[in-house]
């Protein structure tokens, strides 16, 4: 095997170790109370002053009222003062980024991105059927 394909496999391992050792619990050590308990819950990881999250503001405004008492919908502007330890305890790379957590508080799928308001609902829609 040559020298750059065991390097190759050796990084492709440690990358590996660390994405299936990381715990979820990581981000509510940083983050008290997310997800919330017993509760469906989407954190949008963003910021008020990147295009992509403007747009999604009052998606994410209408949503928390539309699943109120059935679903947690939580913004953090990463950006913000005391908030970039909260950006790396979710492992946000860029944003925005949305977290989906089930009703125990595990963590089921990360989205990228702009995501618009019927795949949100579809996909918190989803996890309230469990």
């Amino acid at each position: 095997m040559s020298y750059l394909a065991k390097f190759l496999l050796i990084i492709s391992i440690g990358v590996l170790i660390s994405c299936t050792s990381a715990e979820q619990g990581t981000a509510t050590q940083i983050v008290p109370g997310l997800p919330v308990e017993n509760t469906v819950t989407m954190v949008d990881l963003g910021a008020k002053t990147c295009i992509p999250c403007k747009m999604m503001a009052p998606i994410l405004e209408e949503l928390k009222e539309d699943y109120k008492g059935r679903a947690a919908v939580i913004f953090i502007d990463v950006w913000e003062q005391g908030n970039k330890e909260k950006a790396r305890a979710f492992k946000v790379m860029s944003i925005p980024t949305q977290v989906f957590y089930d009703k125990q508080g595990k963590e089921v799928y990360r989205h990228l991105g702009f995501l618009d308001k019927d795949s949100i609902v579809e996909k918190l829609e989803e996890l309230l059927a469990q």
